[in-house]
């Protein structure tokens, strides 16, 4: 098949949009260029090459048909920085291998279990809420996932714990856009990015709660029906092979980061969504009212399926996990006669990809009923991303996000106290810039 040049806007451009800081800018930047050169876009900054994919068979070669010929780009690499060597940021075969071990955390039965905590420690946040009461709901759902994310992860409420893990994460997902700039290695290896040193100090705070808990755990071994124990009884099925404390001490990060960050953004869009949508809302509620109770967490999530779609929409909006960057190794033609270099750092956009109009006819607009008269192509919703790397917690994510949808929406209303339309944050998740006010109304005060 014939090569084809892969359009797309000249050196000039992209240094003048995007630097000295691209991350911020990189939505804005991919909206644009995918508008005017379409499923497959190129720009050069110096010193480096990327390319956009924009369109189901090309992103299907990267992740699939041909992902031998790809790592990790720069970018994700820059994550180990807080993750180590866990499954997010580790290349083949070792990332095989720790996918193995890992696995039976997220057997069907243990999310069963897991299941019961998410609605337990729902149901205790609405116990502790009254109608009136004004907060922050990022930082709510922030604080209401990490309590699940370590009762479920962890077996114990890091509750006096939660303050410093909040502020250390906040930090280091912060720092993160300034680890891949192009002067972010030489800063690191002198010391001279006051950055830097925050995220160093935040990664060390983290590290204290973690190391300790696998002390503890080390100590009083056995299983408690939580991934912690599973990982430090865990072996490789094929070799035996088990983990070392720093190697436990990656998965459980990356476990945690993924488990409590990408929910929280998860389910903060999706009761913004709700909050400028009261007829979606309306509909969500009558399912959640229909419900007998949470005490089968799998009966109450087979019993709410538009719940479901709400979150599978608020998620083609938003994605949590807005960017998925690879690098090729080898030179590589992608569907439709498209050749790469090798050393080609290639990417997706999930946040632009969702809103391609040929993909979702009239894009921006917030319409969970449209994943009931059609299903879109292989590789064209990408929440949690695809192939073998595909999000090893999806069937947790869902749970999670259904459930405490349901939940926090059987007792209360969401009531947004801002007309403006919310900003992104692009860091390593896609978060609300600022607060996100809300004011919660007492469904049952305001039925009677």
């Amino acid at each position: 098949m014939a090569r084809e040049k892969i359009p797309g806007p000249g050196m000039l451009e992209g240094m003048r949009r995007l630097y000295p800081s691209p991350f911020p800018k990189l939505p804005a930047f991919i909206a644009d260029v995918t508008r005017r050169y379409g499923d497959i876009v190129a720009f050069t900054l110096p010193g480096r090459r990327f390319v956009l994919l924009n369109h189901p068979d090309q992103i299907k070669d990267l992740l699939v048909t041909q992902q031998q010929a790809f790592v990790k780009s720069e970018g994700a690499r820059a994550l180990r920085l807080l993750l180590g060597d866990g499954l997010l940021t580790s290349e083949e075969p070792h990332h095989r291998q720790m996918r193995r071990i890992v696995q039976p955390a997220f057997h069907h039965e243990r999310i069963a279990r897991y299941a019961r905590t998410m609605v337990e420690s729902a149901c205790e946040w609405t116990d502790q809420r009254a109608g009136g009461d004004r907060f922050d709901l990022h930082a709510a759902m922030s604080a209401l996932t990490l309590r699940i994310a370590s009762l479920t992860l962890f077996g114990v409420d890091a509750s006096e714990d939660a303050s410093d893990v909040r502020s250390a994460l906040h930090t280091v997902l912060e720092a993160y856009p300034s680890t891949v700039t192009p002067l972010a290695l030489l800063k690191q290896s002198l010391g001279l990015s006051r950055v830097t040193r925050a995220f160093n100090d935040a990664r060390a705070r983290l590290d204290r709660v973690i190391y300790a808990l696998i002390a503890r755990r080390r100590a009083q071994p056995g299983d408690r029906n939580d991934a912690l124990s599973m990982l430090l009884e865990a072996s490789d099925p094929e070799t035996g092979y088990r983990l070392s404390d720093e190697q436990v001490r990656d998965e459980a990060m990356t476990l945690f980061l993924a488990g409590h960050e990408t929910t929280a953004n998860a389910l903060t869009w999706t009761w913004y969504l709700l909050a400028r949508h009261p007829e979606i809302e309306a509909r969500v509620h009558a399912e959640v009212d229909a419900l007998a109770s949470f005490e089968d967490p799998f009966s109450a999530l087979v019993a709410l399926p538009y719940t479901r779609l709400v979150l599978r929409e608020s998620m083609r909006l938003y994605p949590p996990a807005w960017i998925i960057g690879r690098e090729s190794t080898c030179p590589v033609t992608l569907a439709g006669g498209y050749a790469l270099k090798s050393g080609t750092t290639v990417f997706v956009c999930a946040l632009a990809l969702h809103r391609r109009e040929e993909l979702y006819p009239d894009p921006l607009r917030f319409h969970p009923d449209r994943w009931i008269a059609s299903e879109v192509p292989p590789f064209a919703y990408l929440p949690f991303g695809g192939g073998a790397r595909r999000c090893i917690g999806e069937e947790f994510a869902w749970a999670e996000g259904t459930l405490v949808l349901a939940a926090l929406a059987k007792r209360f209303r969401f009531v947004l106290e801002t007309d403006r339309e919310l900003e992104l944050q692009p860091l390593v998740t896609l978060r609300p810039k600022g607060p996100v006010p809300i004011r919660l109304v007492e469904r049952s005060v305001q039925q009677a």
